[in-house]
């Protein structure tokens, strides 16, 4: 006899939507992980082919500032897509990654491989730290995401002015508040891909597959950024 028939509902309601949310964080992290790993090794065959022929890609070349034009729109049609067409906004995603590679081949050449293995070192160890605070702690964390977030726009204002400035100190300080700034959002991204998934858990798969992608995504981003940033700490303090 089943002596608990109010419980064994909501019991098995729990358990799918772990296993659930279990198999979207699974997917979410390793498309972003996939992303991380085609930009590494674009990265690397670009700048190993440079190297070999003793050529070096001009930073103010229409080739570059095409890039990086690019560089700046394709996150953004990946976020209108992903919910509506999960397959192009992964491609997209694939795409970006690629490109993204090709943009870090051209900065890998004013740093050596020791500081950009211990950027990536560093950048992987906070994000795995801030991305398991954001997936298992109970604080709302949307105060703090806020504030990330404003404080971001005003630093890409200001890194916009100092790019005119040319001043290297302004740089390195910059460079250092970004690394907070980007610690804390990805607490913040992971906590929202799983708050969104919460919300959106009884619709299609297709519409799950697209969120997964916008996750991966907003981490990837978070993940870039912050080697970016540490790569031009660890470069500056490595150069002087």
């Amino acid at each position: 006899m089943d002596n608990y028939p109010n419980e064994r509902p909501n019991e098995r309601k729990m358990v799918n939507n772990a296993a659930g949310l279990n198999a979207f964080l699974t997917k979410m992290y390793g498309w972003m992980s996939l992303a991380v790993l085609v930009s590494a090794a674009t990265a690397f065959l670009i700048s190993n082919s440079l190297r070999q022929s003793g050529t070096a890609v001009n930073p103010n070349s229409g080739i570059m500032w095409g890039a990086l034009i690019l560089w700046f729109v394709l996150p953004f049609i990946v976020s209108f897509q992903a919910l509506k067409r999960p397959t192009l906004a992964f491609t997209v995603l694939m795409l970006y990654a690629i490109l993204s590679g090709f943009v870090f081949s051209t900065i890998a050449w004013a740093y050596t491989g020791a500081s950009i293995a211990a950027a990536f070192v560093s950048a992987s160890a906070i994000f795995i730290s801030m991305t398991v605070y954001g997936l298992v702690t109970r604080r709302n964390l949307d105060k703090w995401g806020a504030q990330a977030t404003a404080a971001l726009i005003a630093l890409i204002v200001a890194m916009v002015i100092n790019f005119f400035l040319r001043s290297s100190i302004i740089a390195f300080v910059f460079s250092i508040i970004a690394v907070v700034i980007f610690t804390i959002l990805t607490a913040y991204d992971t906590q929202k891909m799983k708050q969104m998934y919460n919300q959106y858990s009884d619709v299609s798969t297709t519409s799950l597959n697209g969120l997964a992608v916008f996750g991966a995504l907003q981490l990837y981003l978070d993940f870039v950024n912050l080697f970016l940033q540490l790569l031009s700490i660890f470069g500056n303090s490595n150069n002087r």
